[in-house]
């Protein structure tokens, strides 16, 4: 048989990482990291980067991990790219970027996001048309903001794309997008999987002229181009999958392909996410509805702020990763009551895109490095778990929950996880996540394209494997207390809305 190899770009936040990937065996053969960061300077709330970041890190990438891989360029087959959900990448006629991209953590669009589910006739109405709710983070309201404050771009826009879109139009020289990532636009319904006119109307009648066409996940989105071909040194006929938004990806990467499988991504972000054969909609429109990138779907929660804690924490006190997780280990369960309601960029589930960071509980015992630490890290966990307790209210019941992310790597993150979601969580043997599940994706593509009549299972199946050695159990005791400072964090998050929203206008006021 003939080599094959398949590459998986992850289009992060904070860095780009490239694999290659056996065809055979599906090992990670090599892999290679780039790391950037947001453009600095700008107002609190926004968050943006110049997309031409992610064409460099992908070049340099890409080159490396071959290089590391020891492979001949020639056998490579194709290519998946994952990408960071709802950022908006605007393009001119020409299909140059016309302004940096706003990112899924940019909050500056919450006006916008508010004003959408008014003129649309409310929340209710909102989930009606659309499956999912239109929060501050997805595309939508991106493009209304650029349209409303800088209206000298919204005239040169011809073409919107997602930051994985923009990558496969960079390999291929084709504009499309794939029904997973585009389920995180907020102008897509999720139900139907085609444009929702009555959101493209409330932001622009002509909107749709400046989409590109929708596509299934499991056909290429082109193949590379020529001059991308002779960069790398490969054949002018690798294929590039559909690719997906990076949870989408993850999913593919952990096995999370079909019904009961659970996966938590511990990363800047935290998400959960699950699989369905049918759309999960939630009528308050605190889990999103996604569509995944197998063309299937994926319910999914979202919480803004997680490693983001530990590593402030980290920071603060200079402590080295081990210093950190002989911290948490030192202190109790539950911080004896120490609480951190993580909002340090906002918050999408529960929606708080208002919300700061507050330590609540801090007293002459628990105001210590220790107990700082651990707090940062439960906090984190207990946001991620009031979604979780909304998907168990949607019929979304995990038996275990598989871990990826930096945070997954941590044995005291583990182990307060398995506490804190009350179910057994275990990590993968190939934890490379959504890079993983890019790869894997462009394998399926392949593999379809060439006639060969593979599922996405047949191949999650056979490459995708829990590491044993990192199963960990609830505690039923922590379990107790964790349920209690659950309720505690929901009643702080709860009272505290109003305030938050004050001291945004303060700071819009006094803060520059």
């Amino acid at each position: 048989m003939a080599k094959e190899f398949f590459i998986g770009i992850d289009n992060g936040t904070q860095s780009t990482k490239t694999i290659v990937v056996d065809g055979e065996t599906g090992a990670v053969l090599g892999k290679a990291v780039k790391e950037y960061g947001y453009i600095e300077g700008l107002p609190p709330g926004h968050k943006e980067q110049d997309p031409a970041v992610w064409i460099d890190a992908l070049i340099e990438t890409v080159k490396m991990a071959i290089k590391t891989a020891g492979i001949d360029p020639k056998y490579v087959r194709a290519i998946g790219v994952s990408g960071q959900q709802h950022g908006l990448v605007p393009l001119d006629e020409n299909g140059r970027v016309i302004r940096p991209a706003k990112l899924w953590n940019d909050t500056s669009t919450f006006r916008e996001s508010q004003y959408l589910i008014r003129k649309l006739g409310g929340l209710k109405k909102v989930i009606e048309i659309l499956g999912l709710s239109i929060p501050p983070g997805y595309t939508a309201p991106k493009i209304l903001w650029l349209k409303r404050n800088e209206p000298w771009n919204y005239r040169r826009l011809k073409t919107v794309l997602l930051p994985h879109d923009y990558l496969n139009f960079y390999l291929t020289g084709r504009k499309v997008m794939e029904y997973g990532d585009a389920s995180g636009t907020a102008l897509m319904n999720v139900r139907t999987r085609t444009w929702c006119k009555e959101v493209l109307d409330a932001i622009d009648p002509n909107l749709e002229e400046k989409l590109p066409p929708l596509q299934s996940s499991d056909k290429p989105a082109g193949f590379v181009r020529k001059e991308v071909a002779e960069i790398f040194g490969f054949r002018d006929d690798v294929l590039v999958s559909a690719g997906g938004g990076d949870n989408m990806m993850a999913a593919i990467g952990t096995g999370n392909t079909r019904k009961g499988i659970v996966t938590a991504s511990f990363g800047t972000s935290g998400t959960i996410f699950a699989y369905s054969d049918t759309p999960v909609i939630d009528p308050k429109g605190e889990i999103a509805a996604f569509c995944d990138s197998t063309n299937a779907w994926l319910p999914l929660l979202c919480t803004m702020n997680v490693t983001v804690s530990t590593e402030f924490v980290r920071s603060l006190f200079k402590m080295t990763h081990e210093e950190l997780t002989e911290a948490v280990e030192a202190s109790p369960v539950g911080s004896d009551g120490l609480i951190l309601l993580p909002y340090f960029e906002g918050e999408r589930t529960p929606n708080v895109p208002d919300g700061t960071g507050v330590f609540f509980g801090l007293n002459s015992r628990t105001f210590n490095p220790e107990y700082i630490a651990r707090a940062a890290m439960e906090g984190a966990t207990l946001g991620m778990n009031y979604g979780l307790n909304r998907m168990r209210e949607l019929g979304i019941n995990p038996k275990q929950i598989r871990l990826t992310g930096g945070g997954s790597k941590n044995r005291a993150w583990r182990q307060v996880a398995a506490d804190i979601f009350g179910t057994e969580v275990v990590c993968l043997k190939i934890d490379e996540g959504a890079a993983y599940g890019a790869a894997l994706q462009a394998m399926w593509t392949y593999r379809n394209y060439m006639g060969e009549k593979v599922t996405i299972q047949d191949i999650t199946d056979r490459y995708v494997e829990v590491d044993e050695n990192t199963l960990v159990f609830p505690k039923p005791d922590n379990v107790k207390i964790y349920r209690e400072l659950q309720k505690i964090q929901d009643a702080l998050s709860r009272s505290l809305r109003r305030v938050f929203h004050l001291h945004r206008r303060f700071l819009e006021k006094y803060v520059r």
